[in-house]
């Protein structure tokens, strides 16, 4: 019996919260194309054998000069102190250029090095790119290929992590698959429906908070407000006829009661916080 902590590190994109449900085998943690996607922290808990692993999705390692964004940037890196080892994750298409940065300032740091969506590229692509990687090797304790699409690849990367865990006892009962609570993985799953549903840079000046939760009559019913900074936002959101808001909650809907396995009467409303990216008091409560 052995347990600890895995912090998910890596840029933008570069696959983690993939990674982590690919892993978990259940989608608890946002996955999108767009740029941090990721806001909040939140745990996954994989049993390996007897050994209890707790994956802690970050959001990506960036630069910006941008208050909102420092924020998830600070976050990712609080995690790294919280950790029995890191999980650095890189895509196969990256250069080195995002884990020499990570280096410069958390070399000392113990980590297992991931090489990620490895079935994007062919054999000899992948060879040459452990090969760029395999000059840092006096940094990393491991360095492993990963395919979501690939099981085989998952006891590998499980069995390496499972050496560094540092408890003699589990912190969560054996069922559970993450501690973070129900409100926060529904938040995921109406944000990742937002994004979804538009493609230009809206998604970024908008977030969720979760108003109430309660069961009754075996269903669940959810209220969420969707924050945005602008009435003509606001407008967006909602589209005409509420048909945009429509989408946005259908597709959530589905996504909740996949995960919680019941129906799901979902209720959203829009309100405007203008310059809430901005206002570091409002970031600190709903990033936390």
């Amino acid at each position: 019996m052995k347990s600890g902590f895995v912090s998910v590190i890596g840029r933008t994109n570069a696959g983690k919260s993939t990674l982590v449900n690919s892993l978990l085998g259940e989608k608890i943690a946002l996955v999108s194309h767009k740029r941090n996607a990721t806001r909040r922290k939140i745990n996954a808990i994989v049993m390996h054998d007897d050994k209890q692993i707790i994956f802690i999705d970050t959001p990506g390692l960036h630069k910006s000069d941008k208050l909102f964004n420092q924020s998830l940037i600070e976050s990712a890196k609080k995690s790294i102190k919280d950790c029995d080892i890191v999980l650095f994750v890189v895509s196969v298409k990256d250069s080195t250029k995002d884990y020499e940065d990570f280096l410069a300032f958390h070399k000392d740091v113990k980590h297992v090095l991931v090489i990620n969506k490895v079935d994007l590229e062919d054999k000899k692509y992948l060879l040459d790119k452990i090969q760029e990687y395999a000059k840092f090797d006096k940094y990393f304790q491991a360095l492993i290929p990963f395919s979501c699409k690939k099981k085989a690849y998952k006891n590998i990367l499980l069995d390496e992590l499972c050496k560094h865990l540092n408890y003699d006892h589990y912190f969560y009962d054996t069922d559970i698959l993450s501690s973070s609570s129900q409100r926060d993985i529904y938040r995921e799953f109406i944000l990742e429906a937002l994004f979804e549903s538009f493609a230009d840079e809206l998604p970024y000046s908008s977030d969720v908070i979760i108003n109430e939760v309660k069961n009754k009559n075996d269903i669940l019913h959810i209220s969420a407000n969707l924050i945005t900074d602008t009435q003509a936002h606001k407008k967006i959101l909602i589209g005409k006829n509420a048909e945009a808001l429509k989408r946005i909650g259908i597709k959530a809907r589905k996504k909740i009661e996949k995960f919680a396995s019941c129906k799901v009467n979902l209720e959203l409303f829009v309100l405007v916080k203008k310059a809430w990216t901005k206002d570091k008091q409002f970031l600190e409560k709903i990033l936390r």
